[in-house]
Protein backbone atom coordinates (compact mmCIF):
# COMPACT_ATOMS: atom_id res chain seq x y z
CA UNK A 1 0.00 0.00 0.00
CA UNK A 2 1.32 3.44 -0.79
CA UNK A 3 0.62 6.04 1.68
CA UNK A 4 1.48 9.75 1.09
CA UNK A 5 1.00 12.31 4.02
CA UNK A 6 1.39 15.90 3.87
CA UNK A 7 4.25 15.90 1.56
CA UNK A 8 5.89 18.93 1.00
CA UNK A 9 9.07 19.38 -1.18
CA UNK A 10 10.88 22.78 -2.83
CA UNK A 11 14.27 23.09 -4.87
CA UNK A 12 16.50 26.38 -4.46
CA UNK A 13 16.46 27.59 -8.31
CA UNK A 14 19.28 29.89 -9.73
CA UNK A 15 17.73 33.08 -11.90
CA UNK A 16 20.07 35.91 -13.67
CA UNK A 17 19.30 38.07 -16.60
CA UNK A 18 20.75 37.80 -20.30
CA UNK A 19 24.13 38.93 -20.80
CA UNK A 20 27.97 38.80 -20.14
CA UNK A 21 27.78 41.30 -17.64
CA UNK A 22 24.88 39.65 -15.31
CA UNK A 23 26.80 36.61 -16.17
CA UNK A 24 30.37 37.92 -14.41
CA UNK A 25 27.72 39.72 -11.51
CA UNK A 26 26.47 36.18 -11.04
CA UNK A 27 29.98 34.64 -10.46
CA UNK A 28 30.56 36.79 -7.39
CA UNK A 29 26.42 36.90 -6.40
CA UNK A 30 23.48 34.49 -7.82
CA UNK A 31 20.21 35.34 -7.09
CA UNK A 32 17.80 32.94 -5.90
CA UNK A 33 14.37 32.13 -6.03
CA UNK A 34 12.24 29.25 -3.75
CA UNK A 35 10.39 27.10 -6.21
CA UNK A 36 7.38 24.70 -4.30
CA UNK A 37 7.50 21.97 -6.08
CA UNK A 38 4.66 19.90 -3.98
CA UNK A 39 2.85 21.29 -1.23
CA UNK A 40 0.73 19.60 1.46
CA UNK A 41 0.31 16.23 -0.92
CA UNK A 42 -1.36 13.93 0.55
CA UNK A 43 -3.32 10.16 -1.03
CA UNK A 44 -3.40 6.71 -0.88
CA UNK A 45 -3.13 3.59 -3.30
CA UNK A 46 -4.24 0.40 -2.86
CA UNK A 47 -2.80 -2.72 -3.73
CA UNK A 48 -3.47 -3.84 -6.86
CA UNK A 49 -4.66 -0.22 -8.17
CA UNK A 50 -4.10 1.65 -11.37
CA UNK A 51 -3.93 4.96 -10.69
CA UNK A 52 -3.21 7.91 -13.28
CA UNK A 53 -1.65 11.13 -12.20
CA UNK A 54 -1.92 13.82 -14.42
CA UNK A 55 -1.36 17.37 -14.32
CA UNK A 56 0.02 19.85 -16.65
CA UNK A 57 4.09 20.76 -16.87
CA UNK A 58 5.69 21.95 -13.71
CA UNK A 59 2.34 20.39 -11.49
CA UNK A 60 4.72 18.52 -9.15
CA UNK A 61 3.90 14.84 -10.71
CA UNK A 62 7.69 13.93 -11.50
CA UNK A 63 8.78 14.79 -7.98
CA UNK A 64 6.27 12.85 -6.59
CA UNK A 65 7.42 9.88 -8.06
CA UNK A 66 10.90 10.81 -7.21
CA UNK A 67 9.78 10.77 -3.63
CA UNK A 68 8.10 8.09 -3.48
CA UNK A 69 10.93 5.71 -5.68
CA UNK A 70 13.81 6.99 -2.68
CA UNK A 71 15.31 9.45 -5.10
CA UNK A 72 14.14 12.42 -3.48
CA UNK A 73 13.30 13.72 -0.08
CA UNK A 74 11.07 15.47 0.73
CA UNK A 75 11.09 18.96 3.16
CA UNK A 76 8.58 17.30 5.38
CA UNK A 77 5.61 15.00 5.21
CA UNK A 78 5.11 10.65 5.73
CA UNK A 79 5.55 8.55 2.99
CA UNK A 80 5.12 4.96 3.46
CA UNK A 81 4.90 2.64 1.06
CA UNK A 82 4.75 -1.31 1.61
CA UNK A 83 5.81 -0.16 5.60
CA UNK A 84 8.73 1.34 4.20
CA UNK A 85 10.19 4.45 4.17
CA UNK A 86 11.74 4.81 0.36
CA UNK A 87 14.68 7.05 1.29
CA UNK A 88 15.48 5.62 5.02
CA UNK A 89 15.61 1.78 3.72
CA UNK A 90 16.54 2.61 0.12
CA UNK A 91 17.84 -0.93 -0.76
CA UNK A 92 14.69 -3.32 0.74
CA UNK A 93 12.32 -0.41 -1.25
CA UNK A 94 13.56 -0.96 -4.59
CA UNK A 95 13.81 -4.59 -4.62
CA UNK A 96 9.42 -3.89 -4.76
CA UNK A 97 9.91 -1.51 -7.02
CA UNK A 98 10.07 -0.83 -10.97
CA UNK A 99 10.17 2.59 -12.66
CA UNK A 100 10.43 3.79 -16.14
CA UNK A 101 11.16 7.26 -17.16
CA UNK A 102 10.45 8.07 -20.50
CA UNK A 103 13.17 10.14 -20.96
CA UNK A 104 15.60 8.19 -18.74
CA UNK A 105 16.85 5.27 -19.42
CA UNK A 106 18.33 1.81 -17.48
CA UNK A 107 19.99 0.51 -20.09
CA UNK A 108 23.88 0.96 -20.74
CA UNK A 109 23.83 2.48 -24.36
CA UNK A 110 26.71 0.52 -25.74
CA UNK A 111 26.06 -3.17 -25.24
CA UNK A 112 22.77 -5.47 -26.10
CA UNK A 113 20.15 -5.47 -24.26
CA UNK A 114 20.73 -8.84 -22.34
CA UNK A 115 23.43 -8.04 -21.43
CA UNK A 116 21.59 -4.80 -19.46
CA UNK A 117 19.61 -7.45 -18.33
CA UNK A 118 22.12 -9.80 -17.16
CA UNK A 119 23.86 -6.66 -15.20
CA UNK A 120 20.27 -5.83 -13.17
CA UNK A 121 19.65 -9.18 -12.62
CA UNK A 122 22.78 -9.30 -10.53
CA UNK A 123 22.20 -5.71 -9.35
CA UNK A 124 19.18 -6.82 -7.52
CA UNK A 125 20.07 -10.68 -6.92
CA UNK A 126 17.24 -12.43 -8.60
CA UNK A 127 17.64 -16.04 -8.88
CA UNK A 128 18.46 -17.74 -11.98
CA UNK A 129 15.46 -19.40 -12.13
CA UNK A 130 13.00 -16.53 -11.47
CA UNK A 131 15.14 -14.24 -14.22
CA UNK A 132 14.78 -16.98 -17.02
CA UNK A 133 10.82 -17.71 -16.44
CA UNK A 134 10.51 -13.62 -16.31
CA UNK A 135 12.67 -12.81 -19.19
CA UNK A 136 11.09 -15.41 -21.13
CA UNK A 137 7.68 -13.96 -20.37
CA UNK A 138 8.62 -10.58 -20.65
CA UNK A 139 10.72 -11.21 -23.92
CA UNK A 140 7.49 -12.94 -25.45
CA UNK A 141 4.56 -10.29 -24.47
CA UNK A 142 6.69 -7.56 -25.08
CA UNK A 143 7.91 -8.70 -28.51
CA UNK A 144 11.79 -8.24 -27.77
CA UNK A 145 13.30 -11.33 -28.59
CA UNK A 146 14.44 -10.14 -31.77
CA UNK A 147 16.27 -7.01 -30.47
CA UNK A 148 17.42 -8.62 -27.04
CA UNK A 149 21.45 -8.86 -28.90
CA UNK A 150 21.35 -5.47 -30.30
CA UNK A 151 22.49 -1.94 -27.98
CA UNK A 152 20.43 0.51 -27.21
CA UNK A 153 21.77 2.95 -28.68
CA UNK A 154 21.01 1.25 -32.07
CA UNK A 155 17.33 0.37 -31.08
CA UNK A 156 14.49 2.81 -32.31
CA UNK A 157 12.37 4.79 -29.53
CA UNK A 158 9.52 2.32 -29.61
CA UNK A 159 11.88 -0.85 -29.09
CA UNK A 160 13.95 1.14 -26.44
CA UNK A 161 10.79 1.67 -24.20
CA UNK A 162 9.61 -2.33 -24.72
CA UNK A 163 13.08 -3.00 -23.69
CA UNK A 164 13.03 -0.18 -20.24
CA UNK A 165 9.02 -2.06 -19.88
CA UNK A 166 10.94 -5.05 -19.41
CA UNK A 167 14.10 -4.17 -17.66
CA UNK A 168 11.62 -2.75 -14.88
CA UNK A 169 9.86 -6.03 -14.28
CA UNK A 170 12.91 -8.47 -14.05
CA UNK A 171 12.49 -8.85 -10.33
CA UNK A 172 9.36 -9.35 -9.97
CA UNK A 173 8.05 -5.60 -8.24
CA UNK A 174 5.37 -5.26 -6.00
CA UNK A 175 4.48 -1.64 -7.78
CA UNK A 176 5.36 0.17 -11.13
CA UNK A 177 6.04 3.57 -11.15
CA UNK A 178 5.78 4.99 -15.42
CA UNK A 179 6.51 8.76 -15.96
CA UNK A 180 5.76 9.18 -19.67
CA UNK A 181 6.01 5.20 -20.67
CA UNK A 182 4.32 5.95 -24.33
CA UNK A 183 6.37 9.34 -24.73
CA UNK A 184 7.04 9.51 -28.74
CA UNK A 185 5.75 5.87 -29.82
CA UNK A 186 4.34 5.04 -32.65
CA UNK A 187 0.61 3.82 -32.57
CA UNK A 188 1.36 -0.24 -32.85
CA UNK A 189 4.17 0.30 -29.97
CA UNK A 190 1.71 2.19 -27.36
CA UNK A 191 -0.89 -0.48 -28.18
CA UNK A 192 1.95 -3.10 -27.35
CA UNK A 193 3.02 -1.45 -23.83
CA UNK A 194 -0.65 -0.58 -23.12
CA UNK A 195 -1.84 -4.43 -22.94
CA UNK A 196 1.18 -5.71 -21.48
CA UNK A 197 0.53 -3.07 -18.90
CA UNK A 198 -2.93 -4.45 -18.40
CA UNK A 199 -1.51 -7.94 -18.35
CA UNK A 200 1.34 -7.71 -15.47
CA UNK A 201 -1.71 -5.41 -13.46
CA UNK A 202 -4.38 -9.07 -13.99
CA UNK A 203 -2.02 -11.32 -13.90
CA UNK A 204 0.53 -10.48 -10.60
CA UNK A 205 -1.54 -7.63 -9.39
CA UNK A 206 1.03 -5.24 -9.59
CA UNK A 207 0.89 -1.43 -8.60
CA UNK A 208 0.53 1.12 -11.55
CA UNK A 209 0.89 4.70 -11.03
CA UNK A 210 1.19 6.25 -14.46
CA UNK A 211 1.85 9.83 -15.16
CA UNK A 212 1.26 10.77 -18.62
CA UNK A 213 0.13 13.95 -20.94
CA UNK A 214 -1.50 11.10 -23.57
CA UNK A 215 -5.40 10.77 -22.36
CA UNK A 216 -5.41 7.93 -24.56
CA UNK A 217 -3.13 5.47 -21.89
CA UNK A 218 -5.18 7.32 -19.43
CA UNK A 219 -8.53 6.18 -21.18
CA UNK A 220 -7.26 2.95 -21.43
CA UNK A 221 -5.63 2.01 -18.26
CA UNK A 222 -6.97 3.37 -15.93
CA UNK A 223 -10.17 4.26 -13.91
CA UNK A 224 -8.88 6.42 -10.43
CA UNK A 225 -7.50 9.70 -11.54
CA UNK A 226 -5.43 11.94 -9.29
CA UNK A 227 -5.20 15.27 -10.11
CA UNK A 228 -2.18 17.89 -9.42
CA UNK A 229 -1.75 21.26 -10.16
CA UNK A 230 0.62 23.94 -8.36
CA UNK A 231 2.24 21.16 -6.06
CA UNK A 232 -1.18 20.47 -5.05
CA UNK A 233 -3.72 17.32 -5.55
CA UNK A 234 -6.86 18.59 -6.55
CA UNK A 235 -8.95 16.48 -7.73
CA UNK A 236 -9.68 12.55 -6.50
CA UNK A 237 -11.96 10.71 -8.60
CA UNK A 238 -12.86 8.08 -11.02
CA UNK A 239 -12.85 8.42 -14.39
CA UNK A 240 -16.06 8.02 -15.27
CA UNK A 241 -17.24 10.50 -13.07
CA UNK A 242 -15.32 12.82 -14.07
CA UNK A 243 -16.27 12.36 -17.93
CA UNK A 244 -19.78 12.90 -16.51
CA UNK A 245 -18.68 15.90 -14.29
CA UNK A 246 -17.08 17.45 -17.54
CA UNK A 247 -18.96 16.28 -20.58
CA UNK A 248 -21.52 18.30 -20.81
CA UNK A 249 -21.63 18.82 -24.66
CA UNK A 250 -22.31 16.57 -27.63
CA UNK A 251 -21.97 17.28 -30.99
CA UNK A 252 -24.90 16.25 -33.42
CA UNK A 253 -24.02 16.42 -36.98
CA UNK A 254 -27.13 16.24 -39.44
CA UNK A 255 -26.95 15.44 -43.14
CA UNK A 256 -30.13 16.37 -44.93
CA UNK A 257 -31.87 19.14 -46.30
CA UNK A 258 -31.57 22.02 -43.96
CA UNK A 259 -33.38 24.77 -44.33
CA UNK A 260 -33.29 26.98 -41.75
CA UNK A 261 -31.15 27.81 -38.69
CA UNK A 262 -32.01 26.36 -35.44
CA UNK A 263 -32.67 29.01 -32.34
CA UNK A 264 -33.25 27.45 -28.66
CA UNK A 265 -31.91 27.24 -25.68
CA UNK A 266 -29.30 24.32 -25.09
CA UNK A 267 -28.48 24.33 -28.49
CA UNK A 268 -25.79 25.95 -30.68
CA UNK A 269 -25.19 26.19 -34.25
CA UNK A 270 -21.62 26.18 -35.22
CA UNK A 271 -22.04 25.78 -38.95
CA UNK A 272 -25.39 24.51 -41.07
CA UNK A 273 -25.47 21.20 -40.16
CA UNK A 274 -23.49 21.31 -37.06
CA UNK A 275 -24.88 21.45 -33.65
CA UNK A 276 -23.40 21.94 -29.67
CA UNK A 277 -25.47 20.50 -27.10
CA UNK A 278 -25.60 21.94 -23.77
CA UNK A 279 -26.61 18.25 -21.83
CA UNK A 280 -27.15 20.18 -18.58
CA UNK A 281 -30.45 21.73 -20.20
CA UNK A 282 -31.17 19.04 -22.82
CA UNK A 283 -31.42 15.63 -23.15
CA UNK A 284 -29.53 14.53 -26.54
CA UNK A 285 -33.17 12.77 -27.69
CA UNK A 286 -34.72 16.09 -27.06
CA UNK A 287 -32.28 17.49 -29.20
CA UNK A 288 -32.39 15.33 -32.11
CA UNK A 289 -36.24 15.75 -31.79
CA UNK A 290 -35.59 19.68 -32.19
CA UNK A 291 -33.00 19.55 -35.13
CA UNK A 292 -34.94 16.61 -37.09
CA UNK A 293 -38.51 18.38 -36.54
CA UNK A 294 -38.53 19.83 -40.63
CA UNK A 295 -35.60 18.12 -41.76
CA UNK A 296 -35.44 15.20 -44.02
CA UNK A 297 -32.48 13.38 -42.92
CA UNK A 298 -29.97 11.29 -44.78
CA UNK A 299 -27.62 10.83 -42.00
CA UNK A 300 -26.76 11.67 -38.42
CA UNK A 301 -24.06 11.10 -35.83
CA UNK A 302 -23.13 12.62 -31.90
CA UNK A 303 -19.84 12.47 -30.67
CA UNK A 304 -18.84 12.37 -26.99
CA UNK A 305 -16.96 14.83 -25.33
CA UNK A 306 -13.28 13.63 -25.98
CA UNK A 307 -11.36 12.52 -22.81
CA UNK A 308 -8.47 15.61 -24.06
CA UNK A 309 -11.52 18.47 -23.74
CA UNK A 310 -12.52 16.45 -20.23
CA UNK A 311 -9.36 17.21 -19.35
CA UNK A 312 -8.59 20.68 -20.89
CA UNK A 313 -12.07 21.78 -19.24
CA UNK A 314 -10.86 20.55 -15.56
CA UNK A 315 -7.40 22.41 -15.83
CA UNK A 316 -9.63 25.86 -16.62
CA UNK A 317 -12.09 24.46 -14.13
CA UNK A 318 -8.89 24.36 -11.46
CA UNK A 319 -7.13 28.00 -13.30
CA UNK A 320 -3.70 25.40 -14.05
Amino acid sequence: MIKLTNIRKTFKVSRRNAGIKNALMAMIKRDHQIIEALADISFNVDDGEMVGYIGPNGAGKSSTIKIMSGILNPDSGECIINGRVPWKDRVNHVKEIGVVFGQRSQLWWDVPVIDSFELLRDIYSVDETTYKNNLSTLTEILGISVILRTPARQLSLGQRMRCEIAASLLHNPRILFLDEPTIGLDAVSKIAVREFIKHINRERQTTVILTTHDMQDIDALTNRILLIGKGRILLDGSLDELKKRYSLKRKITIDGNITQHVAHEGITETERGIYIIDTDKMSISEAVSILTKDIEIRDISVENTSLEEVIVNMYKDYSI
